[in-house]
């Protein structure tokens, strides 16, 4: 019978609306319900045990499809693996390119870092475009170096952003290991040293002429570093936070009367919420952010009508600054917006501070056996460091 079943004879048995079911030959069978639906089934022998797998509906599978489908299962017999099992078990992966695989490692990284979106940015702007669209089975070391070598020859080489994709691709493809998608990671050869290089400790600091000079620039060139840039600028060198602890402020934060800003354990490295006496000035430029904000919560709402946060991108200061060092009249050697920090702590040693007190400043725990037993949190200490360095800034810098 089964050399006689072709689609106008499936359609028939169909159209009967009979509860029946009729051989089509290795293992696989057209079945119409009590209610005259038709569906695929194929039936098999495993380990001495008859069993029955449901693997379509028609007309969604076709009987070429449904033929396919039980030559598949067959072979799954002939390398001695039960076809129900391996159903089960998701034989037909939803992992198929790249960008599956990395969609599932950027979900199991929201769960267990403290800043997913990190990979989740350099993985979306900087890999995806390279090699998401490229099968898994496919995937080789070549598309590896392509990934890195793009963002080295872009008109601004970014090698501490190549080295980052470069440790996220191996991130990506140890977890396809994992999920034994994959028999070996394509990352897994390249070092640092092929990608961006090796990284060296930053100790770029600005001494007072250049900031002076910095201030000047950003005043110039409001186009290119408009004004809430540099009221940012001016709040990281008084306060010493960190740039994404500033950028995803929100006004709930800061407390007028009492003249401090909490910032939220979930924004630290520490993992505590930290408590920052702010200043006059520091109080004054707040509050002209506040006029800025437009009623938004954030303190430095998005300037973009298509938003991808609430708040500006973490990169805003990173591009104006870029752009600003880019104008022919800007003459100072090239640094970066963490420079600034690391400018912030030079200047209070260069004021007396205490090291101790400086190091609470930027929210450093302190070391050893100090830090262990040591819980003091040194607000008023801290606080009359910072109205030193106000004095000092509005001095010789604003």
């Amino acid at each position: 019978m089964s050399k006689n079943i072709n689609d106008q004879k499936i359609k028939a048995i169909l159209k009967e609306g009979i509860a029946t079911k009729v051989a089509v030959g290795n293992g696989l069978y057209f079945r119409v319900s009590n209610e005259g639906s038709g569906f695929w089934v194929f039936k098999y022998t495993f380990l001495s045990k008859r069993q029955e797998l449901s693997i379509g509906r028609y007309p969604s599978m076709t009987l070429s499809q449904a033929k396919l489908k039980a030559a598949q299962n067959t072979l799954l017999l002939e390398n001695g693996k039960n076809p129900k099992v391996e159903k089960e078990r998701g034989t037909d992966s939803q992992f198929k390119t790249v960008k599956d695989l990395a969609l599932d490692w950027l979900d199991d990284c929201a769960k267990r870092l403290k800043h997913p979106q990190i990979p989740r940015r350099v993985y979306k702007k900087d890999i995806d475009p390279i090699i998401g669209s490229i099968p898994l089975s496919d995937i080789n070391a070549r598309d590896i170096r392509r990934v890195y070598t793009s963002i080295m020859q872009a008109d601004v080489p970014r090698p501490t952003i190549a080295n980052d994709a470069l440790g996220y691709m191996k991130q990506l493809f140890r977890h396809g290991i994992k999920l034994d998608l994959l028999p070996h990671n394509p990352a897994g050869a390249f070092r640092s040293s092929d990608a961006g290089g090796i990284e060296k400790s930053r100790d770029r600091v600005l001494n007072q002429e250049e900031l002076k000079l910095f201030f000047v620039a950003m005043q110039k060139h409001q186009l290119k570093f408009v004004h809430e840039n540099l009221l940012a600028v001016k709040l990281l060198l008084l306060t010493g936070v960190r740039k994404s602890e500033l950028l995803l402020a929100v006004w709930d934060e800061v407390d007028f009367d009492s003249k401090i800003w909490v910032i939220p354990g979930e924004r630290t490295k520490t993992n505590v919420s930290y408590s920052i006496p702010l200043t006059e000035t520091a109080i004054d430029l707040f509050k002209e952010l506040l006029v800025f904000s437009r009623g938004s919560n954030h303190v430095f709402p998005s300037r973009r009508s298509s938003k991808r946060f609430d708040h500006i991108s973490p990169d805003t200061l990173n591009r104006a600054l870029m752009m600003l060092q880019e104008q022919e009249d800007f003459n100072i050697s090239h640094f970066t917006v963490h420079d600034l920090r690391r400018t912030f702590r030079s200047l209070l040693a260069e004021l007396k501070v205490q090291g101790y007190i400086a190091e609470r400043c930027l929210n450093h725990k302190l070391p050893g056996i100090e830090g262990v037993y040591d819980k003091y949190d040194y607000f008023n200490e801290r606080k009359e460091a910072l109205e030193t360095l106000e004095t000092y800034m509005i001095k010789n810098v604003f």
